[in-house]
């Protein structure tokens, strides 16, 4: 067992580090803000709009607009990046497939790539997926060709070619990409030291409801199967990507988290014809 005063205790702190936090006016990045401010972090914040407040520094972002994300990338220059969390996002709801992909992924990646120069080695990478790209395996042939474009304006045109891929609103091809995008680059970034992992989020109280709400109505979220009962807070999804950017997480990289209260599990479980049984309810 360990205690306050044991080195262990100081595993998931971030004294001294400098993070930065995409999406962090609201939602999951708001709260993973206000843990990060409490860890002792140095925390620069990411948005459209200027969070209200425990950011060190703040700097405009779109993450749809390259131009705009160079100048986010220039202004956090100098500097080292101990930490980067790729937080922000938009649900297949705002009625833009192309608009979804472009802030999801290619916009995710474009950041991405751009601060790894300033990135040494101890550092890591935690973006966020979603339980909406639980088959991705079973649909790597097709996002691996978003995958591997080389820049924001060649992935919307591969989108542009493959209208199919985003037929359904582009949501889930963004987030499959970006669980693959960590695991086909965790070999390359751990030869610099750099750690990369993702959490996939179930349901969880954000802006992002209000959008699928809008669009398809609560039942389309009713539906959902939630094993605990509820649906997830912002700190409960923020607190594992804590951990994943801590030292506490240091031989960790290349993993898909999923955050979903037991959902996958249940639906794996389901498809055991002979497997183990369940604990008597």
């Amino acid at each position: 067992m360990t205690t306050a005063g044991t080195p262990h205790a100081g595993l998931c702190r971030y004294d001294g580090r400098r993070t930065v936090v995409t999406g962090a006016a609201s939602g999951i990045g708001a709260e993973l803000v206000s843990q990060l401010h409490q860890l002792g972090a140095h925390v620069v914040g990411l948005d459209r709009v200027e969070p209200a407040g425990d950011v060190d520094e703040f700097h405009p972002i779109d993450l749809a607009d390259p131009p705009s994300i160079d100048r986010a990338v220039k202004a956090i220059f100098p500097g080292r990046v101990d930490a980067l969390f790729n937080v922000a996002g938009v649900s297949s709801g705002i009625g833009d497939p192309e608009l979804v992909v472009a802030i999801n992924f290619l916009g995710l990646r474009h950041l991405t790539e751009a601060l790894l120069p300033s990135m040494p080695a101890g550092s890591a990478i935690a973006n966020v997926s979603s339980l909406a790209a639980a088959a991705y395996l079973e649909n790597v042939e097709t996002t691996s060709g978003l995958l591997n474009t080389e820049s924001v304006t060649a992935g919307l045109q591969w989108c542009r070619a493959h209208p199919e891929a985003l037929a359904d609103g582009g949501y889930r091809l963004s987030k499959e990409a970006i669980i693959l995008y960590g695991m086909v680059n965790a070999g390359r970034l751990a030869l610099h030291g750099i750690r990369i992992n993702c959490t996939a989020p179930g349901v969880t109280e954000t802006p992002i409801l209000d959008q699928l709400r809008s669009s398809y109505g609560q039942r389309f979220l009713d539906d959902i199967p939630k094993p605990l009962g509820r649906v997830a807070s912002p700190a409960e999804q923020a607190a594992p990507l804590v951990f994943l950017n801590s030292p506490a997480a240091g031989y960790v990289s290349g993993q898909v988290l999923w955050v979903d209260g037991g959902n996958i599990a249940v639906r794996t479980a389901a498809t055991l014809a002979n497997g183990p049984r369940a604990w008597p309810a």
